[in-house]
């Protein structure tokens, strides 16, 4: 006779933490705790901050020495990398009153030449400490009025001249003798010459340096002036006579100076 088995219990599934295990978890579970990690990391590394960048900005300082003391002036501090050197000059201005920008001039070495005022500080520095070499260039003038009174000078003088000034010429001359239509003619285009230099120097010319020594200004002046009124009084004298090879000489020199 057959025995009736039971039927079976069912099988159940094994409860790894039974066995000292960790549980398992599936794939999608475990993602929310990932995404959840990495933002806890990221939140660590935070953007710099505005004021850490700008710690990193690097300033740099320009020690100026006399060229021929070699003994140290003044130090300029915090120059920024995108000053220039006529910064700094106006800065030194600042430090040392007597010393106007125009004035100073600066030099990378000892002999070397004088540096313009355009050049980056950038471009000179080696290390975070410039050393530039000083040197007093005198009184300082403008172009502008470097040439006006140069050519004004000439303008002035020719004309005391023509008008024959009793302090120049004899009066008593001067009324009995003709002027000759010549004189008449060397008065306009004289004149004409320095009133368009004038003009130009005040609405043509452009100057990339704004100042020249005064000395300078002193040589060009006696120059001008000096020839001026040398040629002026002879031109003006009432013993003047005209050219030799009259109308023609000074209607080829009058072409001449149109041309020119």
């Amino acid at each position: 006779m057959l025995k009736r088995q039971n039927p079976s219990a069912p099988e159940h599934i094994r409860d790894p933490a039974a066995d000292g295990g960790a549980p398992s978890m599936s794939h999608n579970d475990s993602r929310p705790f990932f995404n959840l990690s990495q933002l806890a990391l990221s939140a660590g590394q935070s953007k710099p901050s505005a004021a850490l960048k700008h710690s990193k900005i690097t300033y740099f300082e320009v020690e100026i020495v006399d060229v021929q003391s070699k003994k140290q002036i003044c130090i300029v501090d915090k120059v920024p990398p995108a000053s220039t050197l006529l910064d700094v000059k106006h800065k030194f201005h600042k430090a040392c009153p007597q010393w106007y920008p125009s004035r100073v001039g600066l030099q990378l070495e000892h002999n070397g030449p004088f540096l313009k005022d355009s050049v980056s500080i950038q471009s000179l520095a080696v290390s975070s400490i410039i050393t530039l070499y000083f040197t007093d260039l005198g009184q300082q003038v403008g172009w502008t009025t470097f040439f006006l009174t140069e050519y004004t000078g000439p303008l002035l003088i020719y004309l005391l001249f023509y008008i024959r000034l009793s302090t120049i010429y004899d009066q008593v001359e001067s009324r009995k003798n003709f002027r000759h239509p010549v004189v008449h003619l060397a008065c306009f285009c004289h004149c004409l010459h320095y009133i368009r230099h004038l003009l130009e120097t005040l609405f043509v010319h452009k100057f990339s340096e704004g100042h020249t020594p005064l000395k300078n200004m002193i040589k060009g002046c006696a120059f001008y002036w000096g020839f001026t009124s040398w040629i002026a009084y002879y031109i003006n004298h009432p013993r003047y006579t005209p050219p030799s090879f009259g109308h023609k000489q000074v209607s080829y020199a009058a072409l001449a100076f149109l041309v020119c």
